[in-house]
């Protein structure tokens, strides 16, 4: 790949061009880039024309009905990105307004119990002057949200390919599944527990939590394919209650629970399956432009999970 650089790119560049190349590459769509910059679609298409006549390079592919960056596109994103954020800050500094800087982090369940609170910490220490902004949901939101630019990362486990389009995934740590009882449940002293569970009353992660298929293939190992339980969640006030004050057993992210299970509120029934076990670490939209905050907080989860885990 090669970007040229002709002889008028730096007369010719105007700040339009860097505006619309990054909206359209946060928005993968020029219409919706158009809408948000308050222009019209052709001058969208025109600023875009130009730019990649200046750098002689295509920046976007066509996607259906929107449009994705390239090699080139992401290479340029990159510094178009960083020098945008640097003009901003150089214009709020001598307009002599206090630049604060707002990181938007989604939390999936696994992550929100532990290792995210963690970093949050951590980050707020060594970088002060960024608020952090913490959103929780299910992924299938997390992640829509990621893909629009409204969240910066998301942590949790790695999501299903469906839910992936347009994300990249980094692995932190590996973590099970559990299934988790009242202290002195009759399952827990069986030898096999996993014969007992189809005459048990579970608790199960809804369809579009991440580990709802995981869940479901180690049942369908089990010969339990088409097994489901009267009442779904993977909100841990609520899974905890029921399992505490009935014979329940739920199925959820160790993380989720960790705090119970070392304080023995809740057991983790005695399931040995490589099935269970998935990586938890932290999800990037592919065209996000560069963020040094975002980086800083991913360091942070780094060295989180290597003291943790």
């Amino acid at each position: 790949m090669h970007i040229n650089f002709g002889m008028n790119f730096d007369a010719a560049l105007r700040l339009r061009h860097i505006r619309c190349f990054l909206e359209v590459a946060r928005a993968e769509s020029v219409s919706v880039a158009a809408e948000r910059l308050h222009i019209t679609q052709p001058a969208v298409s025109r600023s875009l024309k130009e730019l990649e006549e200046m750098l002689g390079a295509r920046l976007f592919d066509r996607v259906g009905r929107g449009v994705r960056l390239n090699e080139a596109g992401r290479v340029f994103q990159a510094h178009a990105a960083s020098s945008m954020v640097e003009l901003l800050r150089g214009r709020d500094r001598l307009a002599g307004a206090e630049v604060t800087v707002r990181l938007s982090i989604g939390m999936l369940p696994t992550a929100a119990a532990d290792i995210a609170p963690r970093a949050a910490l951590k980050f707020h220490q060594e970088v002060p002057h960024a608020r952090v902004h913490v959103l929780t949901g299910p992924n299938w939101l997390l992640f829509n949200q990621l893909r629009e630019g409204r969240l910066d990362l998301v942590v949790g486990r790695m999501p299903e390919p469906s839910v992936a389009v347009g994300v990249t995934f980094e692995q932190l740590y590996f973590e099970d599944v559990v299934l988790v009882a009242r202290p002195g449940h009759p399952i827990l002293s069986e030898a096999r527990p996993e014969r007992h569970i189809a005459e048990q009353t579970l608790v199960m992660p809804p369809p579009g939590a991440v580990i709802a298929s995981t869940v479901d293939r180690y049942l369908s190992s089990i010969g339990l394919p088409e097994m489901r339980g009267p009442i779904e969640t993977v909100a841990l006030p609520v899974g905890r209650k029921i399992v505490q004050v009935s014979d329940a057993l739920w199925f959820i992210s160790r993380g989720v629970v960790a705090d119970e299970l070392a304080q023995g509120v809740l057991v983790a029934v005695g399931l040995a399956s490589p099935l269970l076990s998935g990586p938890v670490g932290i999800s990037v939209s592919r065209s996000a432009p560069i963020s040094a905050e975002r980086s800083h907080f991913a360091a942070c989860l780094r060295q989180v999970a290597a003291e943790t885990h």
